[in-house]
C-alpha cells in the first residue's frame, strides 16, 4: 500500500510517481535544450521533483553539463514547500486559506519538493489569486486556455522572475539569465468553470456558433 494525499503529516507520494513526471524534462531538452529556470506549479510537489529529478539524471548520464533552476509556484493562501524552505525544514503543514487555485491548495508538502528546489537553486515563490487571474488572461490571448492553478507558474514567473538590477517586471534577455525560461502549464481551463465568476451559455459545437460567441468576448483569431 502506498499512501499518497494529504491523511499524512506530510506528503507521501507514490514511489514511481515521479519517474512519470521526468517526461516534462525531456520533452523541455528536447526543444530547447537546458532553461535556465522553469517555473512549475506547485500542490503536493510530485511534478516538481519528477522535471528536477530528469534533468538531474540527463546531467548524471552526460547528455546535459548542468540543471535548471526549478521554482515552486504556490497559492499565498497556502505554500507548505516554500513554508519548509523558509523554516529550514524537510516538510511542512499550513492552513490553507481561501483560493480558487484549488488544483495547488495543499495543506501538505512532500520532502521531494523542497529536495528539488534546494538541488536546483530555485526559489519557493507564492503568488495570489489576482496575479493567477492576470496571468491566466494572458496565456488565454495567446490561445491558451489555463485552469487557476496551472496558471501560477507564469504568475511567479511574472511576479517574481525579474533578475537583480532590473526594475520589476523587466524582462531579460536569454543570455543575462543563462538561458531561457520556461513556465509549465498543467490542465485545462475547463476545470474551473466550477469557480469561475461568470460560468459561460452552452454554444453550438459549430465553427460558425463558437466563432461568433469569440468575437461577441471580443476575442479576435
Amino acid at each position: 500500500m502506498h499512501p499518497v494525499s494529504n491523511l499524512t503529516p506530510t506528503h507521501t507520494g507514490h514511489a514511481f510517481g515521479p519517474e512519470g513526471y521526468k517526461t516534462p524534462a525531456y520533452e523541455i531538452h528536447a526543444d530547447i535544450g537546458v532553461p535556465a529556470d522553469v517555473f512549475v506549479p506547485v500542490g503536493y510537489g510530485e511534478m516538481l521533483f519528477g522535471v528536477w529529478k530528469g534533468f538531474d539524471e540527463l546531467r548524471r548520464l552526460g547528455v546535459t553539463d548542468r540543471v535548471p533552476r526549478l521554482h515552486a509556484c504556490e497559492p499565498a493562501a497556502g505554500g507548505p514547500l516554500s513554508a519548509a524552505l523558509a523554516r529550514d525544514l524537510p516538510a511542512a503543514r499550513v492552513t490553507v486559506g481561501h483560493t480558487d487555485a484549488y488544483g495547488i491548495d495543499c495543506p501538505v508538502g512532500g520532502y521531494r519538493g523542497v529536495v528539488a528546489v534546494r538541488g536546483s537553486g530555485g526559489r519557493g515563490l507564492l503568488v495570489d489569486d489576482e496575479r493567477m487571474r492576470a496571468a491566466q488572461r494572458e496565456l488565454a490571448a495567446h490561445g491558451m486556455w489555463a485552469e487557476l492553478s496551472a496558471a501560477a507558474g507564469l504568475a511567479a514567473y511574472r511576479a517574481h522572475g525579474t533578475p537583480p538590477g532590473r526594475a520589476p517586471g523587466e524582462q531579460a534577455p536569454p543570455e543575462e539569465r543563462g538561458g531561457p525560461v520556461v513556465c509549465v502549464s498543467t490542465s485545462s481551463g475547463f476545470k474551473d468553470n466550477a469557480v469561475a465568476t461568470r460560468t459561460p451559455d452552452p454554444v453550438d459545437p459549430s465553427w460558425d456558433a463558437v466563432a461568433a460567441r469569440l468575437r461577441k468576448e471580443g476575442i479576435s483569431f
